[in-house]
């Protein structure tokens, strides 16, 4: 049985049980990830977002084969065998193609939930509550949980295609759901509401009635997750913390369908006590992705300041690390433009180091891939002063002192991120 299906089985005897989803494609990111499940001997899981991995390639380059490749050479390098990691597809659905008329639109989203289940994605969240160019007025549940049929009944179609070549294949499970935030954060929060028990209840039996219209009565068996609105967002400055008073009426939901849970979007920079308490109450799947490279962030910034105070006058040329990401940003604002207010300095510092983490976009950039290398070049080999490990990297420092992990730059960036990991861990029961 495929683990998330036992998760749930499980949490009937022990709800503090879940998972939770590292949304990135960062090499970075999926590393540390990767470590912490082995550390742990847990499962990770590990979601693709259709902007990002899609049969166009999306913004990352990679189509969904490619991103599965990608991940098994992270594994690989890692040491954690490909048995403990699970691939899932992020709102899959016409996300990228809301542009276009809805015949056109949804034949893309078919293609591309098609392509996701081929190449081994077990774990498919069908988001069709996107508004199309013909969508003049709200869309109401009906026609996104008809929406959702149709790809759904695509993935089980390519699903019977996989099972030729790979006898063994997991089916699909499928996560649901009308109220879906949008990926990355709001640019703002201040509106942000629990979804309402009635709204709830109204998505789960409308696509329990559609489903079985369309004939994916067992593909139902295997919907286990429910996206809501919790009460929890981020901005660029702000986050709504999870209430869990707040949320007693929604959660209280889930009595009756004790077969599925919540999922959680944006649950970056939630603290681990809110997230915990999120897992307890139901929302047992908690999805993350840009808390995690704003770590990566904060860990390069760190090295570049140890980088100067080290090297500065020796001779060496510096990375430029942030300034280099800077330029890029200055260069190309249609990545951060949106997120970041008011001028000047403001808009500076809510690049560099605001919530919703806008360095992310541009890491890619050669430019700034060069910088990154040059970077972890200058301080490979190099054992970092405790002085400044502590006044950088405090938590490094500690673990570097109790001979918990080398001093080296690759080992301090990843143990960096895996401190947001460990949050996770901690909150799904999972941290060993």
């Amino acid at each position: 049985m495929q683990y998330l299906k036992k998760m749930i089985l499980e949490r009937e005897k022990n709800p503090g049980v879940g998972i939770y989803s590292c949304c990135s494609a960062n090499s970075w990111v999926l590393e540390a990830a990767m470590l912490r499940a082995k550390r742990n001997n847990t499962p990770v899981l590990i979601e693709a977002t259709a902007n990002q991995v899609n049969q166009f390639g999306g913004y990352t380059g990679m189509k969904p084969a490619d991103f599965y490749s990608y991940v098994e050479q992270c594994a690989c390098k890692t040491g954690l065998p490909m048995e403990q990691v699970i691939l899932g597809g992020d709102h899959l659905g016409p996300l990228t193609w809301a542009d276009l008329p809805t015949d056109a639109a949804m034949a893309n989203s078919e293609e591309l939930v098609r392509e996701y289940v081929l190449a081994g994605f077990e774990k498919i969240h069908l988001d069709t509550s996107i508004r199309l160019a013909e969508d003049t007025d709200g869309l109401d549940d009906q026609t996104i949980a008809q929406r959702g049929a149709q790809l759904c009944r695509v993935a089980e179609q390519a699903y019977q295609e996989r099972k030729k070549t790979v006898s063994d294949a997991a089916a699909p499970v499928y996560i649901i759901g009308s109220e879906v935030p949008i990926p990355g954060g709001m640019q703002q929060t201040h509106s942000i509401s629990v979804t309402s028990k009635e709204a709830c209840l109204n998505t789960l039996e409308t696509y329990h009635r559609v489903f079985a219209q369309y004939g994916l009565e067992d593909a139902l068996k295997r919907v286990i997750g429910l996206v809501v609105q919790p009460g929890v967002e981020f901005g660029n400055e702000e986050v709504c913390e999870y209430q869990s008073n707040a949320a007693q009426e929604l959660v209280s939901v889930l009595k009756d369908y004790p077969q599925i849970v919540f999922e959680g979007h944006s649950t970056d920079y939630q603290t681990r006590r809110a997230l915990s308490e999120m897992v307890s109450d139901g929302i047992a799947i908690l999805k993350v992705g840009p808390a995690l490279t704003f770590m990566l962030r904060e860990a390069l910034f760190a090295l570049e300041h140890i980088e100067r105070e080290l090297l500065l006058g020796s001779g060496r040329t510096l990375s430029e690390f942030r300034a280099t990401a800077e330029f890029a940003m200055l260069q190309n604002d249609s990545n951060w433009k949106k997120h970041c207010t008011g001028d000047g300095n403001r808009q500076k510092l809510e690049r560099a180091f605001g919530l919703s983490d806008r360095v992310r976009y541009y890491l890619p950039v050669p430019e700034v891939r060069e910088a990154e290398k040059r970077l972890i070049y200058n301080l490979s080999g190099v054992r970092i002063p405790y002085y400044l490990l502590s006044q950088y990297l405090p938590v490094q420092y500690a673990k570097v002192r109790e001979g918990l992990l080398a001093n080296d730059v690759t080992e301090l960036i990843l143990d960096h991120i895996g401190c947001l990991c460990d949050d996770y861990l901690a909150a799904t029961g999972q941290l060993k």
